[in-house]
């Protein structure tokens, strides 16, 4: 388990003024998106915080890749190489936030790189799946996630989700399964 330092922010620190924002998302495997699930759920049968408990109906595990005031054509445009393979690897703290840090291979790095640069994001990148939030004391998680076997598969679609209107669009959707 990792703690890192958050620098990050929706909004401005010190401040109650949130800007919009526009992020571009990267959506799991069915496999890989049940087993997050689970370590929601586990966290929250532990009567830990959880994602588990975030019920607004855009809430799913995903990875972001960036952040901008617009979702850009370029954006969309650079997430057309999914899929691509997913490892999550360690459970990280950072902030107020309990993750699942992402293992970022050159084809995710060189997708990110892009969309960031397409969304004029400078900001650094840590590759991850949150699994809770707004967390106190994140020690009391460690007991609970020790031994998390990493979690392997593909990132199958891309998605925007608007701060401002709390909704999602596909940027690029999932393959349909072959028959």
């Amino acid at each position: 388990m990792v703690r890192l330092r958050w620098t990050g922010s929706h909004c401005y620190p010190g401040s109650s003024t949130v800007i919009r924002v526009h992020s571009v998302e990267l959506t799991l495997d069915d496999d890989v998106d049940r087993t997050v699930r689970g370590v929601w759920e586990r966290l929250r049968a532990a009567g830990l915080k959880s994602l588990a408990t975030h019920e607004h109906p855009t809430n799913r595990p995903h990875l972001t890749l960036a952040t901008g005031a617009a979702l850009t054509p370029q954006a969309v445009a650079a997430v057309a190489g999914l899929p691509l393979p997913a490892v999550l690897d360690d459970v990280i703290f950072f902030g107020h936030a309990v993750a699942w840090r992402v293992a970022a291979g050159t084809e995710l790095e060189a997708m990110r790189a892009a969309v960031a640069e397409a969304m004029g994001n400078d900001q650094p990148w840590v590759p991850h799946v949150s699994l809770a939030l707004r967390v106190k004391d994140p020690t009391v998680y460690e007991p609970v996630l020790r031994g998390l076997a990493p979690a392997r598969g593909m990132f199958v679609a891309a998605r925007s989700y608007d701060s401002e209107t709390r909704t999602v669009s596909p940027c690029c959707p999932r393959p349909a399964p072959e028959p």
